[in-house]
């Protein structure tokens, strides 16, 4: 008899094509896949809670997978950590409803995102930031920040043009915060469409760096016009902190 698993995943996104499956390509889902199928014997299907972007990380991603093993919790965790790559590991393996799904579940997702604005060249941190040569202003990143929180159409920054599924999202919360030479941003809402959160990044940056006003975000959003809003920020600086569920 199959049982449903929640897994807690965390990797470096770097050298990956992303998330999703696919063929000819190393991906996240399907080195994992690889390695429970493997476990289990037969063929399995792994279910994710979105899908990161080629060059993204995660600390917390979480999928959901049936498995007909026999093993405990404990052994199908290490039994994954002792076969996966070195920049994947599963953080926990719990058994849960038949009916859990992790995609379809999920209440709330937090991302965060990581600008570098150091005189000196991040060496050790080069794939989890990213270099912007000026310093931004972050009060006025915050205030552009507040004006893009709430329920929106955020068509705007959606990097799929041919989305036909309604672009309708609520961010809950953008907190900008500064750490020495590095600045965060927090984004937390209910989803994110492809690209949203990098978009939004590229954006913030411009009103910090003078390029727009933060006054411009109201009118950014109503034209529901991706060439309206800034550039897709890089993906390294890109991190999935946490996904939440009731």
């Amino acid at each position: 008899m199959r049982k449903n698993f929640k897994l807690v995943i965390r990797y470096d996104g770097s050298r990956y094509h992303g998330w999703e499956k696919k063929r000819n390509l190393d991906t996240i889902q399907g080195k994992i896949e690889t390695v429970l199928t493997r476990m289990d014997g037969e063929e399995v299907h792994l279910i994710g809670a979105g899908r990161t972007d080629a060059g993204v990380h995660a600390r917390a991603m979480t999928a959901n997978v049936h498995l007909q093993t026999f093993f405990s919790t404990e052994k199908i965790k290490k039994y994954m950590n002792t076969y996966l790559p070195d920049d994947i590991a599963i953080v926990e393996v719990k058994e849960v409803s038949e009916r859990f799904h992790a995609r379809y579940h999920a209440v709330g997702k937090t991302y965060r995102y990581t600008f570098y604005d150091g005189e000196d060249k991040p060496v050790f941190d080069r794939k989890y930031v990213t270099v912007t040569a000026e310093s931004p202003d972050i009060d006025k990143m915050r205030e552009a920040a507040s004006l893009l929180e709430g329920r929106h159409d955020f068509k705007s920054f959606c990097g799929n043009p041919k989305m036909k599924k309604s672009t309708v999202r609520t961010v809950d919360s953008i907190r900008i915060s500064r750490q020495g030479d590095r600045i965060h941003m927090d984004f937390h809402g209910d989803g994110f469409l492809q690209h949203m959160v990098r978009i939004l990044a590229g954006t913030l940056l411009e009103v910090g760096v003078g390029r727009r006003r933060p006054e411009e975000m109201p009118e950014i959003l109503a034209a529901c016009d991706r060439k309206k809003a800034g550039p897709t920020a890089p993906p390294g600086g890109l991190c999935l902190m946490e996904v939440e569920y009731h």
